[in-house]
């Protein structure tokens, strides 16, 4: 009785008009009427019933000739049972029971655990820098107070400083040796600006002289004489200024490369020597206090940062005396060979002697470059 009724529940047929709604709502009525006789009609059938379409479905499986088909219309829901063909096979009835034991698990969850577990480590990663920019803030926060603690006592005489008498004393004399080496490198400068602009001027004195004794039949001879000397004077000018750039290049890199990689070594050698300094002012000043638990904690803090600027300080300082010892050696080497070429190259200009001018370049390995190579071609521009 009950398999006719969802039968004829099921195969029902619903009209359905030419403005999509359903005809008349009494069938309606009946479907609604025939699924809740279905239900009742499963109630009574009980826990036997369900127990052994489990058994029918665990054993053979669903007959996949058949369909689960929800109805859905204006009354309700119809669920059942529609054979799809011929083939008949054991019926398979819908049991809310057994679905709800059935665990799912879908990518969509596999998604949001992935998605969440990727915030929780980013928002991880983010608070961890965060942390431990801050503790560098105070950490630089706490040396800068100390710092400048150090050295306004120093200033006002309140405070005692580390002194190495001999290292400032070599510090002092280099500072002094930058100052005069950067007046030399200021007036050479100078010189090749103005010898430059003196050996233009020659060119076009001889170019001009050039013309002129082509348009002064009178005065050929004399004015092209007087043509032939400015442009040889211009030729010697162009190779003595190639030797007097390559004097100002090789300064120009003792004075505002060794020796200020020096100095900036000495700068960082000076800020550890403040900072030895402040920790052990510090670690007096503990020292001098009572000695409770908080304060032997306090000391015993001290004293590691006490050790370790001391070590900072003591490799600075064995830095510093290296370089310095090199610099020394570097700029005597250095200066020996350019005072030389700056002595036979101006030397041999001045007297005229043109061959012994070329043979200094040649001998300090001097190329010149020829006109116009300073400034780049078309093609280079492009």
């Amino acid at each position: 009785m009950t398999d006719s009724i969802m039968s004829k529940a099921a195969t029902m047929e619903i009209p359905i008009n030419s403005n999509g709604d359903t005809g008349t709502l009494q069938e309606d009525d009946s479907l609604e009427q025939a699924a809740k006789l279905q239900w009742s009609l499963d109630e009574k059938v009980g826990s036997s019933r369900d127990t052994r379409d489990l058994q029918q479905v665990m054993v053979s499986g669903p007959n996949l000739n058949e369909t689960n088909i929800v109805s859905g219309g204006y009354g309700g829901t119809v669920e059942g049972i529609i054979p799809t063909s011929s083939v008949t096979g054991p019926a398979v009835h819908y049991n809310p029971d057994f679905q709800k034991r059935i665990p799912v698990t879908g990518f969509g969850s596999n998604m949001h655990h992935s998605s969440s577990s990727s915030s929780m480590a980013a928002e991880q990663t983010t608070r961890g820098v965060a942390v431990e920019k801050l503790e560098y803030m105070k950490k630089w926060g706490f040396n800068t107070y100390k710092c400048t603690k150090q050295m306004i006592s120093e200033r006002f005489g309140r405070g005692s400083r580390t002194v190495d008498l001999e290292m400032e004393a070599q510090i002092e004399v280099l500072r002094d040796t930058k100052r005069k080496y950067e007046n030399v490198l200021r007036l050479a400068r100078a010189l090749t600006n103005h010898f430059y602009n003196m050996v233009q001027t020659q060119h076009a004195l001889g170019d001009t002289f050039a013309d002129l004794s082509q348009k002064s039949p009178e005065l050929r001879d004399e004015f092209g004489y007087n043509a032939e000397t400015q442009k040889l004077l211009c030729k010697n000018g162009e190779t003595l200024l190639g030797a007097i750039n390559f004097f100002v290049s090789s300064i120009n890199t003792l004075v505002n490369k060794t020796m200020e990689d020096t100095l900036m070594t000495i700068k960082m050698f000076e800020n550890a020597r403040l900072e030895f300094d402040a920790y052990r002012s510090d670690l007096d000043e503990l020292n001098m206090g009572p000695r409770d638990a908080v304060t032997m904690a306090r000391i015993e803090a001290a004293q590691q940062q006490y050790h370790v600027h001391r070590e900072k300080y003591e490799r600075l300082r064995s830095d510093v005396t290296i370089k310095l010892k090199f610099l020394e050696e570097n700029k005597v080497k250095v200066m020996h060979k350019q005072l030389l070429l700056f002595h036979n190259a101006i030397s041999a200009y001045f007297a005229g002697n043109q061959q012994q001018l070329e043979q200094t370049l040649k001998q300090f390995n001097i190329k010149l470059k020829p006109p116009g190579a300073e400034k780049p071609s078309w093609l280079e521009e492009q």
